[in-house]
């Protein structure tokens, strides 16, 4: 019995130090799994970390090109733009050029006892004007066919705020203007012609940019258009179309004319009226800047 249980006793012995080998075993087995796991995090934790580091650099490099590529193209489309200007600029001289080289370089010159229009001058293109707008329609005048236009629409304007411009004189020759300055000259003699009316080549009518206006109501009778509501009408409104008053009272050319009005384009024509003064104040090469938008 006692044998029995002695061996009994070893056999649970043993079993309790197999139990706590198995035990000490699975713990270092454990144990070892445990840093394995842990060196292979570690390993697996520093290779990311490189990776990420790549990635990072190789994301610097790429945006550090992209930067050079933003500014290579920031750079392109400044020398572009700088290019279109300058390409604009050289097209808008060209343009410029191309219009005073079709602008009569006559058509704004001083004339009235200053510069002279020699027997052979006749404007570039001559049109006639609408009879409705004539003080004589029996009497066919011309003008400069890029002035039209304005006229026309100044004395439909006019018409609408119930002036009854007419057209007297428009256009004429070198030799018109001497038979009419010899015509004056026998009727009224030579110093008073000369107070009044050019001499051939020196009228503005040659250039057939210059109107002598009357009315409906007065028709070849010119002393009473000061005083009528149209000749008021145009002192307040020609400018807006281009048309100035060449000899207003005081100038030191012929007396005042207040129905002779010559066209000198609209940004002149303000810029007298604005600045209260006339064309024959202004020197000769200020005014020759005005040439080529003459007929804008």
């Amino acid at each position: 019995m006692n044998e029995a249980h002695h061996i009994i006793s070893r056999k649970a012995v043993l079993g309790v130090m197999g139990t706590f080998v198995l035990f000490a075993l699975t713990i270092g087995y454990s144990e070892y799994k445990g840093h394995a796991l842990v060196q292979e995090m570690a390993s697996t934790t520093r290779s990311m970390s490189f990776r990420i580091t790549d990635a990072e650099n190789r994301n610097n490099e790429l945006m550090s090109r992209l930067s050079q590529v933003e500014n290579l193209y920031i750079n392109q489309q400044s020398k572009s733009a700088q290019l279109d200007e300058q390409i604009g600029k050289v097209n808008n001289t060209v343009s410029t050029l191309d219009r005073l080289s079709k602008t009569d370089p006559q058509l704004l010159v001083k004339y009235s006892k200053v510069y002279f229009l020699n027997e052979n001058y006749i404007p570039a293109k001559l049109s006639y004007i609408n009879t409705e707008y004539l003080s004589n329609p029996s009497r066919p005048l011309q003008i400069h066919s890029d002035v039209l236009p304005f006229l026309q629409r100044m004395i439909e304007v006019a018409k609408y705020d119930q002036m009854n411009l007419r057209v007297l004189s428009a256009y004429r020759s070198f030799k018109q203007q001497e038979q009419l300055k010899t015509t004056y000259k026998m009727t009224y003699g030579s110093t008073a012609a000369n107070s009044f009316s050019a001499d051939q080549g020196y009228s503005e009518h040659q250039l057939g940019t210059t109107i002598d206006f009357s009315t409906s109501a007065n028709g070849d009778n010119l002393n009473k258009f000061e005083s009528s509501p149209e000749f008021t009408w145009l002192k307040n409104n020609a400018y807006r179309y281009g048309f100035i008053l060449s000899y207003p009272p005081n100038n030191k050319y012929y007396i005042s004319e207040p129905w002779h009005w010559r066209f000198v384009g609209v940004d002149l024509a303000a810029k007298l009226h604005n600045e209260g003064k006339y064309f024959y104040d202004l020197d000769q090469r200020d005014i020759n800047n005005y040439l080529v938008n003459m007929f804008q």
